[in-house]
């Protein structure tokens, strides 16, 4: 077997390259090189990182890997822009127990209006067609039929919201299968996008790593529209101005993650507060009195319209990974149509935290 190859690009970090030559009997790293753009004093614990790789068995977690460049290193060396787990991540990939954006083609909808219900059952059913081999990686942007809710698999609908802006505004409350906060949802107001990609993606990634890792290359196209913007850990998306996304997660046992965030392009935060139960010590995290001043749209930072961003986004993507048009199949759209009757409209599941 020759030298398997594989990489990871740390986010807001730098470039990690893994070279690996396997003994193929013993099935263990017979010899590791590793390179890239980072830095690391001194020069020389390079070394040190390379043999300590030496003799780790093909079958290695990241964990072990991490831990054997960590102690190899010690605590006289000083890692800057990468870390002993990305140095674990990139040989990972290269004895191809993990994958990278560039070993996937992506399909890429952007897709009709739906209601919210719909909405919550089609992410669903393409994150678990993903994970069992029915469909490919997918990047699908959504457009809303009408007012929602959309409150996490394990918030309190009484804790979140209003019942009394509800009626106002005439909002859908739907549960999705993701944790995380409520997004308060109007057609033309936000942009919502999921990604839908086999769990090797982010294979040894923690959640709070893969959420940084998985939106990369959105705050790197907010950037190239003049937005100052970052990651905020645990799943926000943000600039000076203020908060302009908010993400989830969910991983399935089939192998899938499915990763979504929604972005407010414009606001109407007198009925997203009459609409939302804001809690105070929610608000104090975020270091502001005002739940107005939490969230700062795509719209007043960019001056472009909802569409324009959209398409401004979607060609970000395809310069940066491999992508194809793509669509909801009707088999997946009738098994959406299934699991909202099922499950996603049903009051035990809307009300499954009351």
């Amino acid at each position: 077997m020759g030298t398997m190859h594989g990489e990871y690009k740390v986010p807001d970090g730098k470039l990690v390259v893994a070279d690996i030559e396997l003994d193929e009997d013993r099935e263990e790293i017979v010899e590791a090189i590793i390179s890239g753009d980072f830095f690391l004093e001194p020069a020389e614990a390079i070394h040190d990182v390379n043999a300590s790789l030496i003799g780790a068995p093909a079958s290695a977690s990241v964990a072990e890997l991490q831990a054997r460049v960590a102690v190899a290193l010690g605590l006289e060396a000083t890692m800057v822009g990468f870390t002993p787990d990305a140095v674990a991540i990139a040989v990972r990939r290269a004895l191809g127990h993990a994958t990278g954006w560039h070993d996937h083609k992506f399909d890429i909808i952007h897709d009709k209006p739906r209601e919210p219900h719909l909405q919550m059952a089609l992410d669903d059913v393409l994150a678990r067609a993903v994970g069992e081999g029915r469909r490919g990686p997918t990047l699908r942007v959504w457009e809303w039929e009408r007012n929602a809710v959309v409150i996490g698999s394990f918030q309190s609908i009484r804790n979140e919201v209003d019942p009394l802006g509800v009626q106002k505004h005439d909002i859908t409350v739907t549960r999705r299968v993701s944790g995380g906060g409520a997004m308060f949802i109007q057609p033309g107001n936000t942009i919502t996008y999921s990604l839908y990609a086999p769990a090797s993606l982010v294979e040894g990634l923690s959640f709070e790593k893969s959420y940084a890792f998985l939106d990369d290359w959105v705050i790197g196209a907010l950037r190239e529209l003049g937005i100052h913007a970052n990651y905020v850990p645990l799943n926000d998306i943000a600039s000076p101005m203020g908060k302009i996304a908010g993400a989830a997660q969910k991983r399935y046992a089939s192998g899938a993650v499915l990763h979504h965030v929604t972005m407010a392009y414009d606001i109407d935060a007198v009925a997203m507060t009459e609409v939302l139960r804001i809690g105070r010590e929610k608000l104090s995290d975020k270091g502001t009195k005002s739940a107005n001043k939490r969230v700062d749209p795509l719209r007043s930072q960019t001056g472009m319209t909802r569409e324009a961003i959209i398409d401004s986004l979607l060609s970000y993507f395809a310069t940066r990974y491999d992508t194809r048009p793509g669509g909801v199949t009707q088999e997946e759209y009738m098994e959406a149509r299934g699991l909202v009757a099922s499950r996603f409209a049903t009051p035990q599941w809307i009300g499954l935290v009351p």
